[in-house]
């Protein structure tokens, strides 16, 4: 085997397995983001290319009794962001 260089090592690396902050503090930070930044964020991700997903309500929800929210794709809600618009003359 080859030797490796003499001094510090490299560390102790988590594997993520758990998280490192009280849950009760996240709910709280999560709590403090309003509906407008969040819908902002999306569609921040979305102008840059992000597979970003969307909750509306459900359109089929008679049927569908048990599902009165569905997740969609933004491209299915949100025209492209990049497309240029041009008035006819």
């Amino acid at each position: 085997m080859a030797r490796k260089k003499g001094g510090k090592s490299s560390g102790f690396v988590s594997k993520g397995e758990r998280v490192n902050v009280r849950k009760d503090i996240r709910k709280a930070m999560r709590r403090e983001t309003s509906e407008l930044q969040t819908v902002l964020n999306k569609y921040d991700a979305f102008k840059k290319g992000k597979n970003v997903m969307l909750t509306i309500p459900n359109p089929n929800a008679k049927v569908e009794t048990n599902k009165p929210f569905i997740r969609v794709n933004a491209k299915q809600i949100w025209r492209n962001p990049n497309e240029v618009y041009m008035m006819k003359n």
